[in-house]
């Protein structure tokens, strides 16, 4: 499995280096007024000293003196709202202190999940930033919910960024939201830089979802997340774009590094390097299994585009499926809206890759036949895994899977992948190159099935 490499590749990485280059140029972080106020000063209350601060031209919105318990705020532009050491703001336990905050920019999760309610909310800002080395906790376990792919009512996010420029998240510890802790929709210039999240105390317990965003650096952060911990989504309808990952650690219950599976915008210029990415340890406090469903996993559903995707010198460590791809035609949309094309997945490069202790349902992609997954290669790939122990099952005994939820567990029903090491199925333009899974212990299956 030895090959030249097709010469798409090196043009994706020289644009993408280029890109992560001038990223790093550009994306500085907050720069704003000394002016610092303290909810001391504002009777306690932490809007109201937000709202000082802004009327004032701008400054840091300063939380010292231990616990602080509030009800939702709304940053404002010029605001770094800042969490000192040994400070933790504290979601309020009352549901009637979360109201329903309607983003102007109405997309499918307004119309197919109902996300209005969050700790934290920012709007149509420039310039605002979120730090300290305190904590902020949602204390989500006190609404509980059921997993969901649909609505979650009651179950207020930790932060929501709208429509935003120069955002910048750093230092701080992300913890326990109710649902996503963190969606950016819509924003320009983000940086998120050296966060913590534990996000183990509900369901749809996500740690970063970004959104239709442009211009965005996530580096140094360490996520542990109940569901999804790095997700891309596209029901902005936005593109998202020029995006670079960089030096992380993202342990999932679900999947790691997701795109999807909301799609409906296209997505491209993506850069993920140096993370280590998979399940949580038996030791890790967590709310579900261990292992990840998947390391990788890129999903398109909804009539969007997703391309120009180069992830290496990525360590895999217990994902059930290393990689999972999908294409399928769902065509999710807000009920205003034409039905939506099939979507394009392709252009993607994995190089560089290990990976130990993964599960044994092994990676898989699917197409359809309406529409082939293109332009995939997996180059100087080593990983090791769990042998399976189910009935092996054949390709022609899966069907299309037309409807279906698209995460890696979706086959679970009837066993493991069809091979150990890689089943295809409606892919053009697949490249192998140094591609090697090792089980640990005698599988029955074979490793590589191209169908």
């Amino acid at each position: 499995m030895n090959t030249v490499l097709p010469s798409w590749t090196a043009q994706l990485r020289d644009n993408l280096n280029k890109m992560a280059e001038d990223l790093t140029a550009t994306l500085t972080g907050w720069a704003g007024p000394s002016l610092i106020v303290t909810p001391e000063e504002c009777g306690g209350s932490i809007q109201a000293a937000i709202d000082r601060a802004h009327t004032q031209g701008g400054g840091t919105v300063l939380l010292s003196q231990g616990d602080s318990v509030s009800p939702s705020i709304t940053l404002r532009s010029n605001i770094s709202f800042e969490v000192a050491k040994g400070s933790r703001l504290l979601g309020s336990l009352d549901l009637a202190d979360y109201p329903e905050n309607i983003a102007r920019r109405r997309t499918v999760q307004d119309t197919s999940m109902g996300m209005h309610q969050s700790l934290i909310f920012a709007e149509g800002c420039e310039n605002i930033r979120i730090c300290g080395e305190g904590e902020i906790n949602g204390r989500g376990a006190n609404f509980l919910g059921e997993e969901t792919p649909t609505a979650t009512p009651g179950r207020p996010f930790g932060m929501r960024i709208i429509d935003c420029k120069n955002v910048h998240i750093t230092g701080i510890t992300l913890k326990d939201s109710a649902c996503w802790m963190q969606n950016y929709l819509h924003c320009e210039n983000v940086l998120i830089d050296g966060i913590t999240v534990e996000n183990q105390a509900n369901f749809n317990n996500d740690g970063i979802d970004i959104d239709g965003c442009r211009n965005v650096i996530v580096r140094n952060c360490r996520i542990s997340s109940g569901d999804d911990a790095m997700c891309f989504k596209g029901a902005s309808q936005a593109t998202g774009e020029n995006i670079l990952v960089e030096n992380n650690l993202f342990l999932s219950s679900c999947n790691a590094v997701k795109f999807g599976t909301d799609s409906q915008g296209d997505f491209r210029n993506i850069l993920v390097r140096n993370c280590t990415i998979g399940g949580v340890s038996e030791e890790m406090r967590r709310i579900k299994h261990a292992d990840s469903d998947s390391g990788f996993s890129w999903e398109m559903m909804d009539g969007g585009t997703v391309e120009n995707i180069w992830c290496h010198d990525i360590e895999i460590i217990r994902a059930m499926s290393p990689f999972f791809l999908r294409q399928e035609k769902r065509g999710r949309v807000k009920p205003e809206d034409p039905p939506a094309p099939i979507g394009n997945l392709r252009r993607i490069l994995f190089e560089h890759i290990t990976g130990y202790d993964n599960g044994p349902r092994g990676s898989y992609f699917i197409g359809i036949p309406e529409k082939d997954i293109e332009d995939i290669v997996l180059h100087d790939v080593h990983l090791y895994q769990r042998a399976s122990v189910k009935p092996v099952i054949q390709p022609q005994d899966i069907d299309e899977m037309y409807g279906v939820y698209p995460d890696a567990h979706m086959i679970d029903d009837m066993g493991d992948a069809p091979a150990y090491g890689l089943w295809t199925r409606h892919v053009k333009g697949l490249i192998l190159s140094d591609y090697h899974v090792i089980p640990q212990g005698e599988d029955p299956r074979p490793e590589i099935i191209i169908s």
